[in-house]
């Protein structure tokens, strides 16, 4: 279906092209409107179809958007899925490279850009296809697996029932493609560092317990979420006993051995691991860590400058948080001050269920109060709702402190800001406050869903990641919420700038990592060091940039490009600015690179000035 709606987009061009020219100017104009509105037309189309085309090679992406179409297959992971989808993409750029870029309205044209901006990416990253890990104690298929069946495949219907058995029974035939994946890249000497492998196998083991894997007598967490979905069809008690007997036996006869294989090779891989952490290990880390420096940051920063931009803002903080403690009148050093509320039983809520629940709910109330401010600062806000939740306990190990989870943009789904609860000791209620604004309102909320609910703007654009625009706006809001009058107690805006502070060390220990060639340890060192976070939470830290390389320097790079552009505009513009005005001129394109976020900017700057 898409080549032939790309010969048609070529068919009308080309006969637009050759439509004899009438003899009257009037009439000339009228044909050149025409022909202009026909290509905004045709593009229009064409990024439609090639979405389509997109999705229908990634049903798990398209389910998450809506499309259940095939929500009864997994992708396929072989070299020949990856070639196919890259030839895709080669082909797609191809035809957008037959439009007259100059004919498009202005929109378009930045569809156009973005459009082409990601195609060039994904095909210069196809280099790098057998590099990283595809599981890892981040993320990866033996989480991946039972979070998309428990979180997005919906059953409203015995079919939709019928396709969750079937992919169970498909799960075996997936982890061998995994498995097959796996070996290749230890072959080509790319393979996860020892302290990886305790915690997949562990997550891999644990989906394997309970009903009907064993006889403890309570139900797995994929049989538990498929009886309660089947239970809210309200079906004949025989119908629905029927379903769940046929759930049972497909996940013996596929999960059960499908993540068997895993386990069996993970423990394979663990044998020959080693302790070498950073991207410099890969053939060719240096090329590989330089690319994925460039994707996260969309800039040309060098390892090294991105190293020292990381110390200059580690100093910084560093100053504004010794104010703190003159402010509560701590008398000691900074890091005296940060074993003080590291330490202290006073920051952290009980490492029980009502302490847990205590944290829960402190974040709505947050949430709850900056929703009340958002008309002061905000005229684009997204519809979708959200929600707080605790992450769920079968994926606490591996698990990250916090995060948030798009809302289906058809409305069956909320935004969700899950926050890990495994270990209190993990969550400071200082730090509370900020990340509720960072994962939640107005954070990653509201650019998420506003940029999926745009409307008239191409559905590849909407779901477009550029890590720095997405996680700099998460960071800014942070401290936009100082703006907003927020952080009235000292500890929570210490918490503030304790989380800044931790991403001002990221950029210094992930290009230590990957590019200087520090140890785990070393890493390690330099954040117990230089945050007051603790140790556990410092490990983990390190333990993610090492399996992520390059993705924690985004946070730092965006906001900063965010902050230096806001300060722009408050100084070029004086009385003119307003924080709403500069909000929407940020968010109301979707997420875009820095370079085009600040061409946008200055072009609202000049029409206010104008």
């Amino acid at each position: 279906m898409f080549r032939n709606t790309v010969s048609s987009v070529a068919l009308l061009l080309a006969l637009a092209a050759c439509e004899p020219a009438k003899d009257t100017k009037t009439a000339k104009e009228g044909q050149a409107t025409e022909q202009v509105q026909d290509v905004n037309a045709q593009i229009t189309a064409f990024f439609d179809e090639a979405m389509k085309a997109r999705l229908a090679l990634n049903p798990l992406m398209a389910e998450r958007l809506g499309d259940r179409s095939n929500n009864d297959k997994w992708p396929e992971l072989t070299d020949a899925a990856a070639d196919e989808q890259l030839q895709l993409i080669k082909d797609q750029l191809a035809t957008l490279k037959t439009f007259n870029f100059d004919s498009l309205n202005e929109k378009n044209q930045l569809s156009y850009r973005i459009f082409e901006i990601t195609a060039e990416r994904t095909i210069a990253n196809d280099r790098w296809r057998d590099y990283g890990y595809p599981v890892n104690q981040m993320f990866g298929w033996q989480t991946g697996i039972p979070s998309h069946l428990m979180t997005v495949h919906r059953v409203t219907s015995v079919d939709d029932a019928k396709a969750y058995i079937k992919r169970l029974n498909g799960v075996e035939a997936l982890m061998g493609q995994l498995v097959a994946s796996l070996e290749k890249r230890a072959g080509m000497g790319i393979q996860a560092p020892k302290f990886v492998y305790p915690y997949v196998i562990e997550a891999s083991e644990n989906l394997l317990k309970g009903a009907p894997f064993d006889d403890s007598g309570e139900d797995s967490v994929l049989l538990a979420d498929f009886r309660k979905k089947v239970a809210g069809l309200e079906l004949p008690e025989a119908e629905a006993d029927a379903l769940v007997a046929e759930a049972s036996a497909a996940l013996l006869a596929g999960v059960k051995p499908g993540y068997e294989a895993l386990i069996a090779e993970l423990k394979k891989l663990e044998a020959t691991a080693t302790t070498d952490d950073g991207a410099w290990k890969f053939p060719d880390g240096d090329a590989f860590y330089a690319q994925a420096l460039k994707n996260m940051t969309t800039t040309d920063m060098t390892a090294d400058e991105v190293h020292n931009v990381g110390l200059e803002n580690v100093e910084r903080i560093h100053t504004a948080m010794r104010e703190i403690m003159d402010k509560v009148g701590f008398e000691g050093t900074l890091q005296e001050f940060f074993e003080f509320t590291r330490s202290g039983p006073q920051f952290y809520y009980p490492n029980t269920e009502e302490g847990k629940e205590e944290y829960l709910q402190q974040a709505r109330d947050l949430i709850d109060g900056m929703r009340a401010k958002v008309p002061e600062y905000f005229t684009l806000t997204p519809k979708a709702p959200m929600e707080v939740r605790a992450v769920e306990k079968f994926r606490e190990d591996s698990a990250g402190k916090a995060f948030y989870n798009r809302a289906a943009p058809d409305g069956s789904r909320p935004g969700i800001f899950y926050a890990n609860l495994r270990d209190m000791s993990f969550m400071p209620i200082y730090q509370l406050e900020a990340l509720a604004y960072h994962e939640g309102i107005p954070g990653h909320h509201f650019q998420i869903s506003i940029s999926q609910e745009l409307e008239g703007v191409p559905l590849f654009q909407r779901v477009a990641r550029f890590t720095a625009f997405t996680e700099g706006w998460g960071l800014y809001t942070e401290e936009l919420g100082k703006d907003m009058g927020f952080y009235e107690d000292p500890y929570s805006d210490f918490g503030r700038l304790a989380m800044e502070l931790w991403r001002a060390c990221r950029l210094v220990v992930d290009t230590g990592i990957h590019s200087k060639k520090w140890t785990r340890e070393q890493a390690i060192d330099y954040l117990s060091e230089n945050t007051p976070n603790p140790k556990g939470d410092v490990v983990a830290a390190i333990e993610r940039y090492i399996v992520m390389p390059g993705q924690a320097t985004a946070y730092m790079v965006g906001k900063l490009k965010i902050m230096e552009l806001r300060q722009k505009a408050m100084d070029e513009l004086g009385e003119k600015f307003s924080y709403a005005g500069f909000h929407q001129v940020v968010l109301e394109n979707g997420a875009v690179p820095l370079s085009i976020l600040e061409e946008n900017v200055d072009s609202w700057i000049k029409s206010l000035k104008s």
